[in-house]
């Protein structure tokens, strides 16, 4: 399983990097390979045709419905349905109750975008795996100003496949039970890092700080951390430190195009 870094810019796009969205493939027994996809801010889907193929989507997974983790997605159903090959059949869309309603919202409601018709929207239930291919995708409730949730991805190892890996997804959140329960005994913890420890302490309930996450992995055994979700206004060798304070496994800022072989 591999985890490519399409958008790792926190809140808004950044001069470098589009805004939230991962791509998670895995190959299954026979060497077909799937892909999830996880949030598709804002700019993502220019970065998602350098990576990946849209076209080949088997689920889409979003962890909450704020712009820079989903406004891609009505220009996705416009290059899903408009293709000159022709449309595409629906794809699974996970997300928050609401998420049906927040992308016709997107499209304005234009009979035109209208995306209804290449996205099968269905709502997470917590406690119920999505299982897509050799992955298994499930949600965690986590604390953040509207319904959010981070993501657990299950799957084979690229060296063993034989072996079964999990990379955590933070979406955005707070410190709270649910960032434990991802950062529990994963292989590698994405987590956010959009506020500064001394600057923003007077916000909760938003945004990790880079100590915060790297606090979460810690306490929950990850055996990797990778920061992101970092906006332009902040120094990312801050929310290092900040996480290196409390955190000694291996670190690393997301950056556009990265990639990590699980």
């Amino acid at each position: 399983m591999r985890l490519v870094v399409l958008g790792c810019a926190g809140s808004f796009p950044g001069p470098d990097a589009a805004a939230s969205a991962y791509l998670v493939q895995a190959e299954d027994g026979e060497g077909r390979t799937w892909s999830a996809l996880l949030d598709l801010g804002n700019g993502a889907l220019g970065a998602l045709q350098r990576w990946g193929d849209p076209a080949a989507l088997d689920v889409v997974a979003l962890s909450h419905l704020h712009a820079d983790h989903v406004a891609d997605m009505a220009v996705l159903g416009v290059y899903r349905r408009y293709r000159p090959s022709g449309a595409l059949p629906p794809v699974a869309v996970h997300g928050p109750e609401g998420t049906a309603e927040r992308l016709a919202h997107l499209s304005g409601k234009d009979p035109a975008t209208d995306t209804t018709e290449q996205f099968d929207v269905r709502t997470w239930q917590v406690g119920v795996p999505v299982h897509v291919g050799p992955l298994t995708l499930e949600a965690v409730p986590v604390e953040h100003p509207v319904p959010a949730f981070g993501i657990r991805v299950g799957g084979p190892s690229q060296d063993d496949p034989a072996r079964r890996v999990t990379l955590a997804y933070s979406g955005d959140t707070d410190a709270c039970a649910g960032l434990d329960d991802l950062a529990t005994d994963v292989d590698l913890l994405l987590a956010e890092a959009a506020f500064v420890e001394g600057r923003d302490d007077h916000v909760r309930g938003v945004h990790l700080t880079g100590r915060r996450a790297g606090a979460a992995a810690a306490r929950g055994g990850a055996r990797s951390l990778v920061l992101t979700h970092v906006p332009a206004w902040n120094d990312p060798q801050a929310a290092l430190a900040e996480a290196r304070a409390v955190y000694d496994g291996p670190l690393t800022l997301a950056t556009p195009g990265a990639t990590y072989h699980l």
